[in-house]
């Protein structure tokens, strides 16, 4: 059994840590409220320009846009993972990894070459070290994240597919669901997927203003865009809610260490105790011979 010094120093340093961990969680739960108020807000606006755009491109010829123009079998893929640029938050960037990593074995084939961009220093440092093909590594994006930052990426996605290097583009992230949950989801961002015309009441004559071409023009690359930043704002309130789940466990395992350990320290305080009693009453009764 551990001396009583040495499991008090145990304690000490328990109670240390248990310290930092809820200052994390108070940290993680203020950012978090104002993340989730970003992804809140903007959520309904994504939805609707993409619905918007999904019924264009439902009565459009795919020629008229090369963002919806589909490549069929596609013979090279993009995946663009989401990670994070910090750990302490669970299995949050390990489950992302894992997908990415999952992906990109499963599309990737003799006709097919699946490469990655990444963003974030965690996936970056994990995908490394498999056998991934990675083309572009982006850290540093979720420092004071804003909508050109995603747009930059966005624009840079675009002409790359525009030129063909690409087939299709997918985005790989964690959907913020609540702070106890966050969801995986692969996302096809490119080519823009249409909207079923098949059914007569959704087929009707669109009127278009100023121009179909007109919205051609601007929707596809305002969407790619704000996609990204939709992305990326889930994946920020995803890593905040991980985070302050995390770190309350780790505050309560600590409690349960701290309690453990204390059992452990009165137990050898009181074998001491019972140990210098017994020599004492043998002195003594050595004494009485």
């Amino acid at each position: 059994m551990p001396n009583l010094k040495d499991i008090r120093r145990r304690i000490a340093s328990v109670r240390s840590t248990q310290k930092i961990t809820r200052a994390m969680k108070m940290v993680a739960g203020a950012r978090l409220r104002r993340a989730q108020q970003n992804i809140e807000q903007l959520r309904p606006y994504a939805r609707r320009t993409m619905e918007v755009l999904s019924a264009i491109a439902g009565r459009t010829d795919q020629t008229d846009h090369p963002l919806l123009a589909r490549r069929e079998p596609p013979g090279k893929v993009l995946l663009v993972v989401l990670t994070s640029d910090r750990g302490l938050c669970g299995g949050f960037n390990a489950n992302i990894n894992r997908t990415a990593e999952r992906e990109a074995r499963t599309r990737g084939s003799a006709d097919c070459e699946v490469v990655l961009d990444i963003i974030g220093r965690k996936g970056r440092d994990y995908l490394r070290r498999r056998p991934v093909k990675i083309r572009r590594e982006i850290t540093g994006v979720f420092e004071n994240l804003n909508y050109a930052k995603a747009a930059e990426i966005g624009r840079s996605i675009v002409r790359e597919y525009t030129n063909g290097r690409f087939d299709a583009v997918f985005l790989v992230y964690n959907e913020f669901k609540s702070v106890m949950t966050q969801k995986v989801v692969v996302e096809q961002l490119l080519p823009i997927k249409p909207e079923d015309t098949s059914d007569d009441r959704q087929a009707g004559e669109f009127i278009f203003e100023p121009s179909k071409q007109a919205l051609l023009d601007r929707l596809p690359q305002m969407y790619v865009e704000l996609e990204v930043y939709r992305a990326l704002l889930e994946s920020v309130a995803s890593e905040f809610g991980a985070r302050m789940t995390a770190m309350d466990n780790a505050t309560k395992n600590a409690d349960e260490m701290i309690d453990t350990l204390t059992l452990q320290a009165n137990r050898a305080r009181q074998a001491g105790i019972t140990k210098e009693l017994l020599e004492v009453m043998a002195g003594a009764a050595g004494l009485m011979k």
